[in-house]
């Protein structure tokens, strides 16, 4: 079998319906568009999401809720996984950077330390926020607290 030998497998083509091309091709006249109306002109083109009449989905679909577009969302850190963080990664300082280098948090993430758990070592923090029960916890066990922009 040579190259110019191949050919598809039979029934897997099949000839292009041309249209408007004139009676002979079978497709003359009205081109199979129907007789008449916007659909059957050149240059028809229905809107996005027109249904025919029928009622829009997105106007039988109650609205729902709202999204503050001023939210700050924080990636969270408690109290009670911080010796675990510390104990696995290596840490004592949980800083922004520390938390992106070992895959805890991604590089525009934005942290926050909640106080539930207790602290048991001696860390340092450099984050974008934390709670007040979470700063006298960690400030109690002889650790600092550095809020970053």
């Amino acid at each position: 079998m040579k190259l110019h030998q191949l050919k598809p497998a039979k029934g897997a083509t099949h000839k292009t319906k041309r249209i408007g091309r004139g009676d002979g091709s079978g497709h003359g006249g009205t081109a199979t568009k129907g007789t008449k109306g916007a659909q059957s002109r050149t240059g028809f083109k229905s809107k996005m999401a027109h249904e025919g009449g029928q009622m829009p989905i997105q106007r039988r679909v109650p609205k729902r809720g709202f999204k503050n577009p001023h939210r700050i969302s924080y990636k969270v850190l408690n109290l009670g996984q911080l010796d675990q963080l510390s104990a696995k990664y290596n840490i004592n300082e949980f800083s922004l950077e520390n938390l992106y280098i070992n895959g805890l948090i991604s590089q525009t993430d934005r942290v926050k330390v909640l106080g539930n758990g207790e602290v048991k070592g001696k860390y340092s923090f450099r984050v974008n926020a934390i709670s007040a029960k979470a700063k006298a916890a960690i400030e109690a066990a002889g650790g600092t607290v550095e809020i970053v922009a």
